[in-house]
């Protein structure tokens, strides 16, 4: 393998665990959230959005982005925690990015997704992409991530 090869391998798993980072963070601190400020953030919010059954789908929604948002962090399985990670971030544009799509225009919208339309392509990537070499993955089966 050359310099170069080995240089865009660095590279790639570098941007990978940037990925995990970021995505596994930002989940972390969302379900954390629904927890600490539950009439802003969970139970009040999600009554305010018409999620049925508030007091009990905020705190699982939040005990799974903050379950998976940890699993990602750390790269362990992050392939299989986005999979749920996807279906929250797709009920919450569902549930709060479509209605201003169709009360406020394309532009509102946008403007109000740009960070829900990130994790989406961002756990895509995790879909695809996996925990990396960067990883507790690698750690517990270093044969699998060899360069």
């Amino acid at each position: 393998m050359s310099n170069g090869e080995k240089s865009g391998t660095a590279k790639t798993q570098a941007a990978i665990l940037a990925i995990r980072l970021s995505v596994g963070g930002i989940f972390f601190l969302e379900g954390t959230k629904k927890f600490l400020f539950a009439a802003q953030w969970g139970a009040g919010r999600f009554t305010n959005i018409g999620i049925p059954m508030p007091q009990v789908m905020a705190p699982f929604v939040g005990a799974v982005e903050i379950i998976c948002g940890l699993l990602v962090l750390v790269g362990l399985r992050a392939s299989l925690a986005a999979i749920p990670l996807l279906i929250v971030i797709c009920t919450a544009i569902a549930t709060t990015k479509i209605p201003v799509l169709m009360k406020d225009g394309f532009w509102h919208m946008e403007d109000l997704a740009r960070t829900d339309f990130s994790m989406l392509m961002g756990l895509i990537f995790l879909l695809f992409a996996g925990s990396g070499s960067l990883s507790l993955d690698a750690r517990l089966s270093p044969e699998k991530f060899k360069e």
